[in-house]
């Protein structure tokens, strides 16, 4: 028989990291979003409750638990904030996931427990001006000599990589060209500080205002040849890897926040009054709200068995890509229908839903687009 209930352990992390949200970073969300403002403290505080380096074993400073424990967290935090899951989210993904899963013993013993327990973050550099979609396209190279990886170049739209906490960069860079003459790509880790290696914190986003976002710029900048992650010219396969990982959390994201969206509309469908009644009473309004529940519903159902895909070892990409897309889209619809039901108020910033709105678009967008995550599908699809 198969089981919908969470585990024990889940279910209490799901609460614990709920009243977390609505505790602390709820009263904080509108004001730290209207001034672009990265909370330090907050960020410290999630990582105190554990909410980095979920899936981590213990020995490397983890909570030991699996990949649904950490979505459950990005889920939680979605729902009441996107800018405070996109760090969380990014933080695992993209900071911890590409030194666990392809680091050396001692790149994993110097930085993982500092990353967990959030004395210290790590950001992914792929995302270059002219190298979005294309991650091919990138030009930032490194060359060897006398023992040293001299890069240069920029990366753009890098999450966690300006912030106090900010210490360590995972950069993708081309080392060279195969046999084949196609470019080969190695990951390198670049601490921050290191002479040559420059960041600087974007400002003016539409969304996630209260998350960190940066540019890297690479002038000269000199690291050691151990700074290679995994091997030489295995950079495209973690790439690729990683962004798997990473488009669950962002569904994740998509689904928080459409269920948060959701209930902010049905709670405010059930006070505000029109024509003598509340305004859930007309047809028109209730529909919407059973479209909504119904969508969310689906998307949890595609977005856990994902998860369990990945928990389980057994083939997720394809499911992956299927949940970012779905995930990140019903978002949209929730929010356009929750903004449409607030009226006017839904358009001010004083109503959640107006921040909810803004923040949803950066989902079909970061981490591969949802014309690129319908690529990636269609050729699963065709080659089975």
């Amino acid at each position: 028989m198969v089981s919908f209930e969470l585990p024990e352990q889940h279910q209490i992390l799901k609460q614990a990291v709920r009243e977390f949200a609505e505790g602390v970073i709820a009263p904080q969300a509108r004001d730290l979003d209207a001034r672009e403002e990265f909370s330090v403290a907050i960020t410290k505080q999630m990582g105190e409750l554990g909410l980095f380096g979920i899936f981590v074993p213990e020995e490397y400073g983890g909570a030991g638990m699996d990949y649904l424990a950490y979505i459950l967290a990005v889920e939680e935090i979605a729902r009441v904030d996107g800018s405070h899951a996109a760090t969380v989210a990014a933080g695992n993904s993209l900071g911890i996931g590409p030194l666990y899963n392809f680091g050396n013993e001692e790149q994993k013993r110097e930085w993982l427990p500092k990353l967990c327990k959030c004395q210290a973050m790590a950001s992914f550099g792929l995302t270059e001006p002219d190298a979005g979609s294309d991650a091919g396209g990138t030009k930032t190279n490194a060359v060897l000599e006398g023992g040293q990886w001299t890069i240069n170049g920029s990366k753009i739209f890098i999450t966690n990589a300006t912030n106090p906490l900010a210490k360590l960069s995972v950069v993708q860079a081309v080392t060279g060209r195969k046999a084949d003459g196609r470019k080969e790509y190695t990951c390198l880790l670049v601490p921050h500080g290191t002479p040559g290696f420059k960041t600087v914190t974007m400002h003016g986003k539409m969304m996630w205002r209260a998350s960190d976002t940066g540019e890297l710029y690479f002038d000269d900048c000199k690291v050691p040849e151990r700074s290679v992650l995994g091997k030489r010219g295995e950079g495209f396969h973690q790439m690729l890897k990683t962004l798997d990982s990473g488009r669950l959390a962002i569904a994740a994201m998509g689904l928080g926040g459409a269920q948060g969206a959701f209930e902010k509309a049905l709670a405010y469908s059930k006070e505000r009054k029109q024509f003598g009644r509340p305004i859930c009473d007309n047809q028109a309004i209730a529909f919407k709200l059973a479209d909504m529940a119904t969508e969310i519903e689906a998307a949890r159902s595609m977005l856990y068995r994902a998860v369990w895909l990945k928990d389980t070892g057994k083939p997720y990409g394809k499911l992956a890509a299927m949940s970012k897309v779905y995930c990140s889209e019903v978002m949209g619809r929730v929010v356009d229908s929750a903004v449409q039901i607030h009226g006017g108020y839904g358009l001010m910033r004083e109503y959640d839903v107006e921040r909810f709105y803004r923040d949803q678009k950066l989902l079909t967008i970061g981490e591969g687009t949802s014309e690129i995550q319908r690529v990636v599908i269609s050729r699963q699809l065709l080659s089975e």
